[in-house]
């Protein structure tokens, strides 16, 4: 998307918009109006409207350290979603979810590196946070959500590592003994992080869910920071 400047930040109790792009909440659905510029490679204009609509609405916020410096808050973990684009092949529609961090320092600064992973199950959702954390202590939380959006503590099995990204980021995530995870679609590839389609096996249930392998040491190294200024495009104001 399009990095900008503070003048073109406007926000209501239900929407948020930042320069031509906005998302409303309508007291339904979450609809998020597309109006950007993509970066490099392909520089094109990415125009449309994404529709999630939660199937329940979560009060969770799992803390990422223990002085609540970082939170994460799984808003709507099972959802459904539509896609409208205004590109050939870019409308469709299917499960989704809705999520989003917060923190009051740079996640450099209190982690070296994380895995996440939220799997669809026959039962709701799974999601899995491992994290390595500066001090020497871990994360490694696994929360299960029906479709009424309760949440309990749930038993995962083992971490297992599976082939590096591209660019050679390690990348690993929960799978019973016996099972190797797999990628089965790349989303995003980058020198720090990797995201994608993932398959693994828990608890006897095959999944399939999007994964994303975070390494904050690379990204806090001075030649990769340098480089973020330069993969999006940067406005001052709403459009300049």
């Amino acid at each position: 998307m399009t990095d900008r400047g503070r003048s073109a930040l406007t926000m209501t109790n239900d929407t948020l918009s930042v320069g031509p792009s906005r998302m409303h909440w309508d007291g339904n659905s979450l609809i998020i109006d597309i109006n950007e510029v993509s970066g490099l490679p392909v520089v094109s204009r990415v125009r449309g409207r994404i529709t999630v609509t939660p199937r329940a609405i979560t009060a969770v916020e799992l803390p990422l350290t223990d002085d609540g410096a970082h939170i994460w808050r799984p808003f709507a973990p099972s959802s459904d979603i539509k896609v409208d684009l205004e590109a050939k092949g870019w409308q469709w529609s299917g499960h989704g979810y809705f999520d989003a961090n917060f923190g009051t320092r740079a996640l450099e600064q209190d982690f070296s590196f994380w895995t996440w992973g939220r799997y669809p199950t026959k039962a709701g959702a799974t999601c899995i946070y491992d994290a390595t954390r500066r001090d020497g202590t871990s994360l490694e939380a696994a929360i299960a959500f029906d479709h009424l959006g309760n949440a309990k503590i749930a038993q995962a099995p083992p971490r297992k590592r599976f082939k590096r990204s591209l660019w050679q980021v390690m990348r690993e995530t929960r799978a019973d003994p016996g099972t190797t995870p797999r990628q089965t679609l790349n989303m995003l590839d980058a020198p720090f992080y990797s995201r994608s389609a993932v398959q693994t096996r828990l608890n006897g249930e095959i999944v399939t869910g999007v994964h994303e392998a975070l390494d904050l040491n690379r990204f806090a190294s001075p030649w990769i920071k340098p480089m973020l200024a330069l993969r999006v495009p940067r406005r001052r104001g709403w459009y300049k």
